[in-house]
């Protein structure tokens, strides 16, 4: 049974996560416009109004100015409640699932865990978005991402939890995923398939290692396919336009965390 005090910290890191969901979205936005995301208040995107502190609370101010702008009336997108919702239940389910599986952690990876996979989480949550929204995956982020979780795995390898030939496989696995999305950049001349989805193979194939990155970018590939033809059968793309695959790619990032081993262990039957 859940306790009270256990239900009402839950949603307090709702709320918390819900306001990291908004500064979410103003680095999402300053960093694909080259703007500071460190200086300056938050303003509209259409009229470029300074908004007041009331229109910034998570979640409830979008709905109370009804999804526009207070002053120029421009529809606001509904990536803003979307980000802050989804980063507030990220927090909620990472306290959760924190609670049964890291308290299990030897230390001190019960605290540098349960921080890395936030970590990613809201990494993630970055990619997603600033491609989905502006066909755009930040540097920023795939720094980010790429040396917390680089970082992470040497931390493994040398205290003994995960083992060297593994960390080898996962930089060799990074290595053939990251030149095959090099290849199909170069082939398509950066048409069907953008730079940044290379750039995002280096902590995608950290991330899952081996060989669940074949799984994964297996799987991203035929999300991205199924979304592409129902787009086109629904006539909201027509042949030729692009699709940003980043999303593609978190999504699979997540399912293959998830359920990869068991997608492997499938697979591998029928290779005996």
């Amino acid at each position: 049974m859940i306790s009270p005090a256990f239900l009402l910290f839950s949603i307090a890191l709702f709320w918390l996560g819900a306001a990291i969901g908004s500064f979410l979205n103003v680095v999402i936005y300053r960093t694909v416009h080259g703007e500071s995301w460190v200086k300056g208040r938050s303003k509209c995107e259409s009229c470029l109004k300074q908004l007041k502190w009331y229109d910034n609370i998570p979640l409830l101010s979008y709905f109370m100015i009804r999804g526009k702008c207070r002053y120029c009336k421009t529809q606001l997108s509904l990536s803003h409640p979307v980000i802050e919702l989804m980063t507030g239940t990220l927090f909620v389910w990472w306290f959760w699932m924190g609670s049964i599986f890291f308290r299990l952690t030897l230390h001190p990876f019960s605290v540098i865990q349960p921080m890395f996979w936030l970590l990613v989480g809201l990494c993630l949550l970055v990619v997603f978005f600033a491609d989905l929204r502006y066909m755009i995956i930040p540097d920023e982020a795939i720094v980010t991402l790429t040396f917390i979780t680089l970082l992470y795995r040497i931390t493994l390898t040398l205290a003994g939890v995960m083992q060297p030939i593994d960390f080898v496989r996962t930089i060799l696995g990074t290595l053939i995923i990251t030149s095959f999305f090099f290849l199909l950049w170069k082939l398509t001349n950066g048409k069907g398939f953008g730079f940044g989805d290379v750039k995002f193979a280096i902590p995608f194939g950290l991330l899952l290692g081996w060989p669940n990155v074949f799984i994964g970018t297996f799987l991203a590939f035929v999300f991205g396919a199924i979304v592409g033809v129902g787009l086109l059968l629904g006539k909201k793309k027509s042949f030729g336009q692009a699709l940003p695959f980043g999303p593609f790619l978190v999504i699979s990032t997540v399912v293959t965390l998830v359920c990869g081993n068991y997608i492997w262990q499938w697979y591998a039957q029928f290779l005996y």
